[in-house]
Parts: structure tokens; sequence; C-alpha cells
């Protein structure tokens, strides 16, 4: 289906900064197709402004007079609510209108209408729409039409299915790599008295346990590696400077010379 035939329609706006928000929604979700009807006295550079970079939306709008014109050529029109009432009732969340919506996009033409920001769709509005959506809210149930808006179209934009997470860089790390890199961890806190040697395999079951718990890809197991390596290295290098102290606040095996440059 092409989300080209998915139109926002916004009833009575009154706010420009709405409109502009509600062009950056749409541009997120791949949504380019915005209707306005019957709108105040928008400040469009207002509107602009919050389009940040979906002005086209914004400049390609259409307007209607009313919202019957608007959703003229919609085979479905989802109408948004956060009002209860006897015509009310059949509400559903965006997630669970999301599929049909899809669906009625794949033939023809879907509205989903939004109302003014002070009071939303009236009862007439509603009468015009044949499925109601719901945004599942706490206690306080009033949202602002941009926000509305992203929900109901990341909703829809998730049920194409077209979004694919991206792979990791590197495959996971195999069993025989994975412990290299406990041998490793094992030797180091060792050497740096992290543990005993008498309660070093019940200390590796933890750390096995604590590493196990994610995937973990070849690279992961390499920089872990590299740290287990780096801690060898840094606890010998302490060992050989202690090796060679000698006495004095040096500390580090150098002479501290008196003010008449005598060595003590």
């Amino acid at each position: 289906m092409s989300l080209d035939n998915i139109r926002i329609v916004l009833v009575g706006t009154i706010y420009g900064g709405n409109v502009g928000s509600v062009c950056r929604a749409m541009g997120n979700m791949g949504f380019c197709d915005l209707a306005l009807v019957a709108p105040h006295d928008l400040m469009m550079e207002e509107a602009r402004k919050m389009a940040c970079h979906a002005t086209e939306i914004l400049d390609n709008r259409s307007e209607f007079a009313t919202l019957a014109e608007a959703v003229a050529d919609c085979g479905v029109v989802f109408g948004t609510t956060a009002r209860k009432g006897l015509y009310r009732q059949h509400v559903r969340t965006p997630r669970e209108w999301a599929p049909r919506a899809v669906e009625a996009a794949g033939t023809g033409k879907v509205a989903l209408v939004f109302g003014p920001e002070d009071n939303g769709l009236g009862n007439e509005e509603i009468g015009q729409c044949t499925h109601l959506i719901r945004i599942p809210t706490a206690e306080y149930s009033s949202l602002n039409v941009s926000q509305a808006v992203l929900i109901c179209l990341y909703e829809i934009f998730t049920a194409t299915g077209s979004y694919v997470a991206p792979d990791e860089k590197t495959p996971e790390a195999t069993a025989d790599m994975k412990e290299r890199m406990f041998e490793m961890w094992r030797e180091s806190l060792l050497d740096i008295g992290f543990m005993l040697d008498d309660k070093a395999d019940h200390m590796m079951l933890g750390i096995r346990r604590i590493f196990s718990r994610g995937r973990l890809t070849r690279d992961d197991v390499k920089i872990l590696m590299g740290v287990a390596r780096q801690m060898g290295w840094v606890s010998g290098r302490i060992r050989e400077l202690q090796c060679g102290a000698g006495p004095g606040p040096a500390g580090q095996g150098e002479s501290v010379a008196s003010p008449d440059k005598t060595a003590v």
C-alpha cells in the first residue's frame, strides 16, 4: 500500500504552530497528504517554523470549507476523539485500527480526522466518520493535536511492516571466542586482586552471568578482551614499579635531592 493514500484532515485548526508540527510528524512517518478544513486565521510564519524540514507538506496542503468536501473521495474515515458519549462508544485505539487503515489504503483513499484544539470533533463531524479512534491516556486525556497525529501515524506506519531494524555489523561471537575472553578476564581479575584463586571459579560464574544477559558480537568480545589485556598490562607495570621502588616519598626508585644537592 502507499502512505500517499492516507490523508490527514485538520478541522478548524486554531494555531499555525500546530499545523507546522503536524507537517513535521507526517514527514517523520512518511505521509504527505494534508487537508485543512475551515482553518482559523493561521500564522503561517509560525507554521513554517514548526514544520522544520517538512515545509513541502505545508506548501502542498489542500483547504476545504467543510469536512464533507475534504473526505468526499475517501472510503474509510477515521475520526479521533477523547470525549465520551453514546455515539462514541465504539472507539478503538490507534494500534487496533492501524491494520484496518493499512488494508483500506491498499485499494482507496483513507482519512484521519482531527478536531480543533479547544473542543475536538463535534457530533456532526463524528457522524461523518466510519471509525473512531481514542488514544489511551492515564487521567489527563487532552493531547496536543500534533502529538495525537504522530501517535496515530506511528501506529499505521508500524503496521505496514516496512521498517526493518538495522543488523549488527558483526555476527555473534562463537563459544570458543567467548571462552578465550573469559579466560583472559579470569587472569586479569586475579592479577589486579579483584578475586583470590580459591574463589575464582565462583566469581567467574557471576562474570559469565553478567556477560550472558545480552547478545555479544565479535566486536563486543574483542573490546572486552582488550579491556582484560589492558588490565593485565597495568597490573604488571605496577608490580614492576613496586619492585624497583626505594625508600622515600617518591616511591618509584628515584633518589630525592636535598637542597645542598646531596642525594638522600
